[in-house]
C-alpha cells in the first residue's frame, strides 16, 4: 500500500523572522540532489489547513518567458525571491508552502503499482525514466494549527507517494533495484543536505500511516533475496 512520506526539521529558539531564511535553505538544497532550482509555487494557509489561502502564486506561469543560458523557457522564481513574496505577510498563526520540482526513477509501461505484480505482458515494454514531481516544502508559525510544529516541524517537506522507493507493486529484478537504490540514495542525500543547509538540530523521516521505509525497503529486499 502507498503511504506519504515526510521529513519534519526543528530549530533552537526559531523566531517567526527566522523562517524564511530556513526556507530559503531547505528549498536550495534540491537543486544539487534531483531537484529543480526555482520555486513553482507559493501558498499562504492562514490559522489551519481548513481555511481558504490568503496568497497563492502559480509562478512557472508568470516567469514563462524569462530564457535560461540556452534559450529555453526559465519556469519558477529564484527560492529566496518566492519565500519574501510570500512572507511579506508575516502573522504567528500563518504556514507558508512552496512546491518544487524534484525527480526519482520511476516506471513507465503501464505497471500498477497499487496491485500484486502480475505475468509480464510481452506488449507492454517495462521502461524506467527519471519523472518530476512536486515537493510542498511548508514552513509553520508558532501559533498555526494549534502549534502543529511542534509534531510537524518548524518546516515539513512532503515528498508524496513513497512508492519509487518501494516499487512494492513489481518483481524486483537487478534493474529496478538499482533505479530503487538509486531512489533511496537521493533521499538520504537530501535529507542530509537540508539539515545541514538550514542548520536543524532534529530531523524525522516519517510516514502518513506511521510505517518506517527503512522496514519497509529492508523487508521488500528481504523478499527480493
Amino acid at each position: 500500500m502507498s503511504d506519504t512520506l515526510y521529513l519534519s526539521l526543528w530549530y533552537p529558539n526559531l523566531r517567526l523572522e527566522g523562517i524564511a531564511d530556513k526556507l530559503t535553505e531547505v528549498l536550495g538544497a534540491f537543486a544539487a540532489h534531483g531537484g529543480e532550482a526555482r520555486v513553482y509555487s507559493a501558498t499562504v494557509w492562514p490559522v489551519s489547513w481548513s481555511e481558504t489561502p490568503i496568497f497563492q502564486q502559480v509562478y512557472g506561469r508568470r516567469n514563462a518567458a524569462v530564457l535560461s543560458g540556452d534559450g529555453t523557457p526559465m519556469l519558477g522564481a529564484e527560492p529566496r525571491a518566492a519565500v519574501e513574496e510570500a512572507m511579506g505577510l508575516l502573522h504567528d498563526d500563518y504556514a507558508y508552502e512552496f512546491q518544487i520540482g524534484w525527480s526519482l526513477w520511476e516506471l513507465e509501461g503501464g505497471a500498477n503499482l497499487e496491485e500484486p505484480a502480475a505475468t509480464p505482458r510481452p506488449d507492454l515494454a517495462v521502461r524506467w525514466a527519471r519523472e518530476p514531481r512536486l515537493v510542498r516544502v511548508t514552513g509553520y508559525g508558532p501559533l498555526f494549527d494549534d502549534g502543529a510544529y511542534e509534531t510537524d516541524g518548524h518546516i515539513r517537506i512532503d515528498f508524496g507517494p513513497d512508492g519509487p522507493f518501494l516499487e512494492e507493486g513489481v518483481e524486483l529484478d537487478s534493474v529496478a533495484a538499482r533505479h530503487v537504490e538509486e531512489n533511496v540514495r537521493q533521499l538520504v542525500e537530501l535529507t542530509a543536505a537540508v539539515e545541514k543547509a538550514s542548520g536543524a538540530t532534529a530531523r524525522l523521516l516519517w510516514s502518513e500511516l506511521g510505517e518506517s521505509l527503512a522496514q519497509r525497503l529492508a523487508a521488500r529486499l528481504g523478499v527480493a533475496n
